[in-house]
């Protein structure tokens, strides 16, 4: 696998590639914005959001508008309001520094599951104008591909596959998280309202107070 690494501190960017390399991981490490954009793309991006030259929340951004790439954010900043704008960005994960190896690879095993080969769904399923085909991890909207991360997908096809019928947080936890017990149930929220956005009317997903979510029917 093809790790980026972007992070300026040499103390920790240098450790950590050894340390992954002795996994088998390969990895590039760059120390700014500029060349995490300009670098060729990778399986994965580990990225801090404390950069010199510009911040980490935009390179994020503009990662995930041109590539579905794994996105794991791995910084000092710890607020929740951190992690949520992240989340809402695009990130895949975050991880918030200091933090172990095994950990970091304990993310990276179970965000590289969810971005590979594996389809919530393997029917194509039709509600309305939407239409989520699994196995090509595809989602159209009257006939327009949506622009998902790979996290959104998931959670739609989750929602897809049970139109009409309320899905508890709970459940897409365990769904699309893989029910990891770090994940706090607000990140269901906050890809939720990402996927709104996307879909281009609120009304697609109604939220079911106390309980969950729900796509609405055909």
């Amino acid at each position: 696998m093809r790790v980026l690494l972007v992070e300026d501190e040499q103390a920790i960017a240098e450790p950590l590639a050894e340390r992954l390399g002795r996994e088998g991981l390969a990895v590039t490490w760059v120390a700014n914005a500029a060349d995490a954009l300009a670098a060729p793309e990778h399986d994965l991006v580990l990225l801090d959001l404390r950069l010199p030259d510009r911040d980490g929340f935009e390179v994020c951004r503009e990662l995930r508008a041109r590539s579905s790439v794994p996105i794991i954010v791995i910084s000092a900043r710890g607020a929740e309001v951190d992690r949520v704008v992240a989340l809402e960005l695009g990130a895949d994960d975050y991880l918030v520094k200091p933090f172990g190896i095994r950990e970091l690879l304990a993310r990276i095993n179970a965000v590289t599951r969810r971005t590979g080969e594996r389809a919530p769904a393997s029917a194509v399923l039709r509600i309305g104008a939407l239409t989520v085909d699994g196995d090509a991890r595809l989602a159209l909207l009257n006939g327009d591909e949506l622009e998902l991360t790979a996290m959104e997908f998931d959670l739609l096809a989750a929602l897809s596959a049970r139109p009409g019928a309320v899905v508890s947080r709970r459940r897409l936890l365990d769904e699309v998280w893989e029910g990891r017990h770090h994940v706090a149930t607000k990140t269901v929220d906050v890809h939720v309202a990402t996927l709104r956005r996307k879909l281009g009317d609120p009304g697609w997903i109604q939220t079911v107070r106390g309980v969950g979510f729900r796509l609405r029917g055909a």
